[in-house]
């Protein structure tokens, strides 16, 4: 009987001594915070700057004396960029408050075939300057089913599609003429912090004031740039 009691006795104290350690913890715990909010309220660390200076060498989409200027670096195979390119789109329609800089961003370990469109899409905008650029990108994200999806085969055809000389497109495709301005615009995407696609930055006079993580509805969007206008 005396060993059954010290073994109860011994098992008390033990459920105790959990007992007060857990109550330590949960005083000193902190309630846990959950994802954070996406809307233009949500908290953030800016980065210093969106990469370079935005400049007449840009791809930019939209009134070029906006207010707001969206720097978004995105990869062409990237199913989550093909939305937010909607996303985009439906922003600037009748806004001559808002326009948007495109940057190329392929991810070669999620997409090897996106870093050879974005070079397509800069051999488009060779032939016939930004407006065949972002013809030959819309393009792309129209057809394109994403996730390394698109046949390569398809290139030349988008480019006969939006009416650019082909044998010329080819050749410029084919030379790498434009490997070094794909990669230059991924190395200011990684001095900016980008870590995924799409990364928007939103400049306010030249100014970096906010971002766009990821493939934010249009309506978080426009609460963002809405805020950014006042």
């Amino acid at each position: 009987m005396q060993n059954n009691d010290q073994k109860q006795i011994a098992g008390a104290i033990l459920i105790v001594g959990v007992l007060i350690a857990g109550a330590i913890l949960l005083k000193d715990a902190k309630a846990p915070t959950g994802n954070a909010p996406t809307g233009a309220q949500a908290p953030q660390n800016l980065p210093d700057k969106a990469g370079r200076p935005v400049s007449s060498t840009d791809h930019i989409r939209g009134n070029l004396n906006a207010k707001i200027v969206i720097v978004e670096y995105s990869d062409l195979e990237c199913p989550f960029c093909k939305v937010f390119h909607v996303t985009m789109n439906k922003v600037l329609q009748n806004n001559n408050d808002v326009a948007l800089v495109f940057r190329n961003y392929p991810i070669p370990q999620l997409h090897p075939k996106a870093f050879k469109e974005a070079e397509a899409a800069e051999c488009a905008y060779d032939q016939g300057g930004n407006d065949a650029f972002w013809k030959y990108v819309d393009r792309i994200f129209e057809i394109t089913p994403s996730n390394n999806g698109l046949d390569a085969t398809e290139l030349p055809k988008i480019a006969q599609y939006i009416d650019i000389n082909v044998d010329s497109f080819n050749t410029c495709l084919n030379s790498g003429k434009f490997t070094a301005k794909v990669q230059a615009d991924v190395d200011d995407g990684v001095k900016a912090g980008v870590n995924g696609t799409p990364s928007s930055f939103i400049l306010k006079n030249g100014k970096l004031i906010d971002t766009i993580p990821g493939a934010q509805p249009y309506e978080n969007v426009k609460q963002k740039l809405d805020a950014a206008l006042k």
